[in-house]
C-alpha cells in the first residue's frame, strides 16, 4: 500500500457501519471532485497552501475508508485548466504539492478520447475488433478513466466542471455541503447510501459471440495500457 494512504483511521463504530454498508451494493468506482480546499483555509484564517495540504490529507483519509469499503476504483479531480488563473504563488503550492505527493506517477497531458480512438483503430487493424462491434459503449470502456458508478462533489457547487463528460451518463451524483477537507466517513457513508437508493439496476451480461469479442478486445486493452505504463515508469 503506498505510504500516503493512511492506516487505521476509522473506529470501531466507524468500521461496524462499514460492515453493515457493505451488506448492500457498494460501488465498485468512485470519482469524487475534492471542491472547497480555499474556502476551507478562508474560514480557518489559514493560507491557501496549507488548505491545499489538508486537502490532500483528506484525499489519503479517503482512499483508506474506500479500501475498507472494498472499493477498487477512485478517480479524483484534483486540478483543471481554469486554476492556472489563480495567482503564481498558489498555482506553484499547488505543483509543489502534486510533485510531492504524485512524484511516481504519470502525468500525461493529452486527449483521452482521441487516444481511445486510435487503440480501437489498432484493434481494427489488428483483427481484435470488427468495426460493427463499435458503439458508443466499447468507446466508453476503451477510455483510460472507466465509468464511475457514483460521483461526489463537496463544498456545495452542483456542477460538473466538465470532469468525465463521457463516462458519466449512468453515474449517481452525490453533492454535500461540506468543504473537502472537512469531509468525514460519515459523508462518504451517506453517498454511499444515496447510491443504493438509486443506482440503476445492474446489467445482465450478454453471451453471443459479439459480446464475447468485446470481452476479449478490452482484455488485448488491458495488456495494452500495462504495457505503455511500464514504457513510462522504467
Amino acid at each position: 500500500m503506498s505510504l500516503w494512504i493512511k492506516e487505521n483511521c476509522v473506529s470501531f463504530f466507524q468500521l461496524f457501519c462499514i460492515k453493515v454498508i457493505k451488506t448492500g451494493r457498494v460501488p465498485q468506482h468512485i470519482a469524487f471532485i475534492m471542491d472547497g480546499n480555499r474556502r476551507y483555509a478562508k474560514k480557518n484564517s489559514v493560507d491557501k497552501s496549507t488548505g491545499h495540504h489538508k486537502g490532500f490529507d483528506k484525499l489519503s483519509e479517503t482512499l483508506k475508508w474506500c479500501l475498507d469499503l472494498g472499493i477498487p476504483e477512485v478517480t479524483v479531480y484534483a486540478f483543471s485548466i481554469e486554476n492556472f488563473k489563480r495567482s503564481k504563488e498558489e498555482v506553484d503550492a499547488l505543483m509543489e504539492l502534486a510533485r510531492e505527493k504524485f512524484q511516481n506517477l504519470l502525468d500525461e497531458m493529452s486527449d483521452e478520447i482521441s487516444r481511445a480512438a486510435s487503440r480501437i483503430i489498432d484493434g481494427v487493424k489488428e483483427n481484435k475488433i470488427s468495426p460493427e462491434n463499435i458503439d458508443e459503449e466499447l468507446i466508453s470502456q476503451s477510455l483510460d478513466l472507466g465509468e464511475p458508478e457514483l460521483l461526489v462533489r463537496t463544498s456545495g457547487e452542483v456542477r460538473l466542471s466538465d470532469f468525465m463528460l463521457w463516462q458519466i451518463s449512468n453515474t449517481v451524483l452525490y453533492f454535500t455541503d461540506v468543504l473537502w477537507p472537512e469531509f468525514t466517513i460519515w459523508n462518504l457513508l451517506a453517498a454511499i447510501i444515496h447510491f443504493q437508493r438509486n443506482a440503476p439496476p445492474i446489467k445482465a451480461e450478454d453471451t453471443n459471440e459479439t459480446a464475447h469479442e468485446k470481452k476479449e478486445f478490452l482484455k488485448y486493452l488491458e495488456q495494452r495500457r500495462a504495457q505503455e505504463l511500464t514504457k513510462y515508469i522504467s
